[in-house]
């Protein structure tokens, strides 16, 4: 393919803030997505040299790519950049995945639909699905989706870093087989409105600190309730915690509560203001 022929393209892809819920049910691995307005951005053009940014598992992706569509060689460079943190649980590789797909796909001329993407993400590592469109919730392992969700609410959410980095493929290993809870009256809250889907993600983060947990929990469950948040969602396999907000809450409120919170814990890392969003891969 000639130089000429290559589509110069931009794409982006939403990073998260860990799940929704995460956990065990029906006899196999399930999580649903927590889409954030965080991105992870690739561009594909002849006019660029090389693969810039691209990471190890990203890489592995791109070449599963090209294999089974009988490329031998790029006819492009591409760019990666990202606003998400590695190893924290904010689904860095999977956006980088996905990203990197869509962008490469899109420059040879046809764009890969989300499920495509997704049947070669599995098979480098569990994929947190936040480029498929809307929130879903599937089998991180073997790709298969079992419900999605659309026009939920999306609050904003104050993310905490609780320190260091986590294997993910490493966190999902340790968790086969574990205890199943009764996550069918979570998995309907999500669609019940804001209170119902933080009251949700709070029980399912609550549950895992059985696998991984984050000492700080409890403690700032309370102290944002009582600044008026409606609860917490967490990294399953991550470190990372946001405080799920009231959508009636002023972003200034919601800056000068969050900033409070920070004081009051200070051993925890504040990453800032996002809002939750759809899922999906974005043609800029």
């Amino acid at each position: 393919m000639k130089a000429i022929d290559v589509k110069e393209v931009t794409v982006r892809v939403p990073g998260s803030c860990g799940e929704l819920l995460q956990g065990w049910y029906g006899g196999e691995p399930f999580l649903v997505t927590c889409p954030i307005a965080r991105y992870t951005t690739v561009r594909a053009s002849a006019t660029l040299q090389g693969l810039v940014g691209l990471g190890e598992k990203s890489r592995r992706a791109l070449q599963l790519y090209l294999r089974g569509a009988s490329i031998e060689k790029l006819p492009f460079g591409m760019r990666l950049t990202s606003e998400l943190p590695r190893g924290k649980g904010m689904a860095s590789s999977s956006a980088d995945i996905a990203a990197v797909l869509a962008a490469a796909s899109h420059a040879l001329g046809q764009l890969l639909a989300p499920e495509a993407i997704l049947r070669l993400a599995v098979q480098v590592e569990p994929t947190d699905a936040v480029f498929m469109r809307g929130i879903v919730c599937l089998n991180q392992v073997t790709g298969r989706v079992q419900r999605t969700y659309h026009s939920l609410s999306y609050p904003q959410l104050t993310i905490f870093d609780t320190g260091g980095t986590v294997d993910t493929a490493a966190c999902h290993a340790a968790a086969v087989g574990q205890e199943e809870h009764p996550w069918e009256p979570l998995l309907a809250a999500l669609a019940q409105g804001e209170r119902r889907l933080a009251e949700a993600a709070t029980q399912s983060a609550r549950w895992n600190q059985a696998i991984l947990p984050k000492d700080a929990f409890e403690a700032l469950l309370q102290e944002a309730r009582a600044c008026g948040a409606l609860g917490l969602v967490a990294a399953h396999s991550g470190t990372v915690i946001g405080v799920i907000w009231p959508s009636q809450l002023a972003h200034d409120a919601i800056s000068c509560r969050s900033a409070q919170l920070a004081q009051q814990f200070p051993e925890l890392e504040c990453l800032g203001i996002s809002l939750m969003r759809d899922g999906g891969i974005e043609i800029l």
